[in-house]
C-alpha cells in the first residue's frame, strides 16, 4: 500500500479527495502523514466553514491554527468567545471573508476591525442590543452580506434600524429576522430599498399586525422631493408570514423581482381561517418577471394558481390540501417548469406522483416523498428524459435500494439523494426548515 500511494501523482489524489465529504476527508487525513498533507490542500476546502467553540479552559493549539491557514479557511462560525479568543482568531485567521457571530454582544464588535477582508457578516442570538455604525467593521463599503437574526437594536423604531443599515451602502444581501422592530413590514421594505440601492436579496420576518396603511406607493412626506430609484432587488424572502401582514400592493415596489419565497406562520391545516382576499394572488399578479416561487404552509393552491406567472421555472409547493386538480392546474400555468419541489402537508402526494411524468416533461430537478407511492410508479419517473437530480425527502434505510434502481434505469445519468445539500453558512435556522428550502438556487 505505501508504494501505491506514491505511484499516483498528488494531483490525482486531490481529484479523488474532491469527491469526499468533510467527514470522509477527516478520515482519510487520519490514515497517514502523506494523506494528511494532501487532504490539507487549500483547493479541497474552498467552501468549507470552520465552527469554533472556544473551550472555557485551554484553547486551540498552534498546530490547529497552522492547519486552518494551510487550508486557506475563509469562513468561520464563532461561539462562546472571549476577548483573548478574539485576539487569537484575528492573529491566526486575519483573511477571513465570512464571519458568523453567535451569542454576540456589543464588546465583540470591537474586534471586527481586525478582519480587513470581511465581506459577509452575520449576528445571531445576541445577548444584548447591538449598535451598528460605520466603525463596526474596518471597511464598511466592502461588506456585501449582512445577516441579523434574533439581534435587537437600542431602539425599536424603524428610523434607528435604517440609520444603522445605511452605513453599508454596498450590501447586496440583507437578512433581518426578529430584530424587535414592530413597524409595519411594507414600510420596512420600502425604507430598506431606499437606503440600500444595490440590494439584490432581502429576507425579513413579518410583523404580525393587520396592515391598515394606505398604498405603499403613496408619497413619503420625508422624501417626496427625491427622484424615484429603480429597485435592483431580485430576491425576496418573507418568514413567519400571515396573509394580511403586508399591504396588497407591496410587490409593486419590486417589479423586477425574480425570486419570491414565503414561509407562512400556520403550523397545521386547522389554523386556516377563510379570507375574502388572498394577498398572495395579488402579489403574484404584480411580478411579471418571476422565475422562482417558494410557498411553504401557505393557502390552498387553488386560491392563487391562476396568478402564478408563466415565467416561473422553479417551484416549491409545501402546502395543505394539494389535490390532483391542483397538480393539473399548476402544470397548465407553468408549462416550462424545470425545478419542482412538491411536499403536501400534513398529507402526501401518493398516487398523484404518476401525473408528474405527463404534466411536467421538461423537469431537470425534482424533490418529493416516496411515502405511500407504489415502487413501480415511483420508478417510472426515470422516464423524465431531462431529469438530472432527484431528492427523495424520506430519509429511510430501505431507500438505498430504490436509489440504485433509479440510477440503473437511467444508466446512472440521474443523481439521486436522500440528503439535502448543505445550506449556506449565513442561512439561519429561521429558513432552515429542513428540506423546505430550495437548495438548487
Amino acid at each position: 500500500m505505501p508504494q501505491l500511494l506514491f505511484v499516483l501523482p498528488s494531483e490525482v489524489w486531490n481529484h479523488v479527495f474532491g469527491y469526499l465529504s468533510a467527514a470522509d476527508k477527516f478520515n482519510a487525513r487520519a490514515s497517514c502523514k502523506y494523506f494528511r498533507q494532501l487532504v490539507d490542500h487549500a483547493s479541497l476546502w474552498k467552501d468549507w466553514c470552520v465552527v469554533l467553540r472556544f473551550p472555557q479552559s485551554g484553547s486551540y493549539n498552534s498546530h490547529f491554527w497552522l492547519t486552518l491557514r494551510r487550508r486557506n479557511v475563509s469562513s468561520a462560525v464563532v461561539r462562546s468567545i472571549r476577548a483573548k479568543d478574539w485576539k487569537q482568531l484575528a492573529h491566526s485567521l486575519p483573511t477571513l471573508r465570512t464571519l458568523v457571530m453567535e451569542q454576540s454582544c456589543q464588546r465583540s464588535l470591537e474586534y471586527l476591525k481586525h478582519f480587513v477582508h470581511l465581506k459577509r457578516l452575520a449576528f445571531r442570538s445576541g445577548c444584548s442590543s447591538l449598535t451598528l455604525d460605520a466603525s463596526t467593521v474596518s471597511e464598511p463599503q466592502q461588506l456585501t452580506h449582512l445577516s441579523l437574526c434574533e439581534v435587537t437594536f437600542p431602539t425599536a423604531a424603524i428610523g434607528g434600524v435604517i440609520s444603522a443599515l445605511s452605513h453599508f451602502t454596498n450590501l447586496t444581501s440583507l437578512v433581518c429576522h426578529h430584530t424587535g422592530v414592530f413597524e409595519e413590514t411594507s414600510l420596512m421594505v420600502r425604507s430598506i430599498l431606499h437606503c440600500l440601492p444595490k440590494l439584490k436579496h432581502l429576507s425579513l420576518s413579518v410583523v404580525h399586525k393587520l396592515c391598515t396603511y394606505h398604498s405603499v406607493l403613496g408619497p413619503n412626506p420625508d422624501r417626496s422631493h427625491e427622484p424615484a430609484k429603480a429597485p435592483s432587488l431580485s430576491s425576496l424572502e418573507l418568514i413567519d408570514c400571515m396573509d394580511h401582514s403586508l399591504s396588497e400592493d407591496v410587490m409593486k415596489l419590486m417589479p423586477g423581482l425574480k425570486s419570491l419565497t414565503v414561509f407562512y406562520r400556520h403550523s397545521n391545516q386547522q389554523d386556516w381561517q377563510p379570507s375574502p382576499v388572498c394577498h398572495l394572488k395579488t402579489w403574484l399578479s404584480d411580478l411579471p418577471q418571476l422565475s422562482t416561487l417558494v410557498i411553504v404552509k401557505g393557502p390552498p393552491v387553488k386560491q392563487y394558481v391562476a396568478s402564478i406567472p408563466s415565467t416561473v421555472t422553479s417551484l416549491t409547493l409545501c402546502v395543505a390540501g394539494f389535490s390532483s386538480k391542483d397538480l393539473v392546474d399548476t402544470a397548465e400555468q407553468v408549462p416550462g417548469l424545470l425545478h419542482f419541489h412538491v411536499d403536501p402537508w400534513p398529507s402526501y402526494l401518493g398516487a398523484h406522483t404518476a401525473q408528474i411524468l405527463q404534466l411536467f416533461p421538461k423537469l431537470r430537478r425534482l424533490k418529493l416523498r416516496h411515502e405511500h407511492v407504489p415502487e413501480s410508479m415511483f420508478l417510472d419517473l426515470h422516464r423524465l428524459q431531462d431529469l438530472e437530480y432527484m431528492e427523495i425527502l424520506d430519509n429511510r434505510p430501505h431507500l438505498s435500494e430504490l436509489t440504485r434502481k433509479l440510477q440503473a434505469l437511467t444508466n446512472y445519468r440521474l443523481q439521486v439523494t436522500t440528503s439535502p445539500h448543505r445550506r449556506d453558512v449565513l442561512s439561519c435556522s429561521c429558513v432552515g426548515q429542513g428540506r423546505f428550502y430550495q437548495t438548487h438556487q
